[in-house]
């Protein structure tokens, strides 16, 4: 399979959070624990990702054997503690950590917003609620809110509206130039 597998080892649930969004954005689904109940063998083609918490070897071995199966990993454990060393060592024998095919961390390079806050912008484009774009980026609302108030300073306007249409701008002159 010519796609890149995620495996990913953070610090905190935040990290996993958006590590996952990142994810589910592209496509993949997700999915907490890290047992597989699928008889087949090879399960890459289902584009699973299985997170959760990694506090012993005994769930670390979990992880790796998922990994190993064709599922992406996305694990929270202090990733210099025994376990963390212990799991990065055997998912990195298995592929790249922190490498996937999910969207970039960042718009680019000199986007003066952040890729969450350009998410949110982008469904209101396509003409979704403050509220709907808030689920399908797994935020709450007040945080939705929060973020499309950090973008329109950001882009220096008043409203939403005119943060979509800058955002808008933005995007038309990326795909330019």
């Amino acid at each position: 399979m010519s796609q890149i597998l995620p495996l990913h080892v953070v610090p905190t649930a935040t990290d996993a959070t958006g590590v996952l969004r990142r994810l589910a954005r592209g496509g993949w689904k997700t999915r907490e624990g890290f047992a597989l109940p699928e008889p087949a063998w090879d399960v890459s083609a289902r584009q699973l990702v299985l997170f959760g918490r990694v506090p012993d070897l005994d769930t670390a071995k979990l992880a790796v054997f998922a990994a190993a199966r064709g599922a992406g990993v996305v694990a929270i454990c202090d990733p210099k503690g025994e376990v963390g060393r212990a799991l990065r060592d055997d998912l990195a024998r298995i592929g790249p950590l922190g490498a996937d095919d999910g969207e970039p961390a960042e718009e680019s390079g000199d986007s003066p917003i952040t890729a969450e806050q350009a998410a949110l912008l982008a469904r209101l484009a396509d003409g979704e609620t403050i509220a709907a774009a808030a689920s399908a980026e797994y935020l709450s609302l007040r945080t939705a809110n929060r973020r499309i108030a950090a973008a329109r300073k950001a882009l220096g306007v008043a409203t939403t509206r005119e943060a979509v249409l800058a955002y808008i701008r933005l995007k038309k002159e990326a795909g330019d130039g």
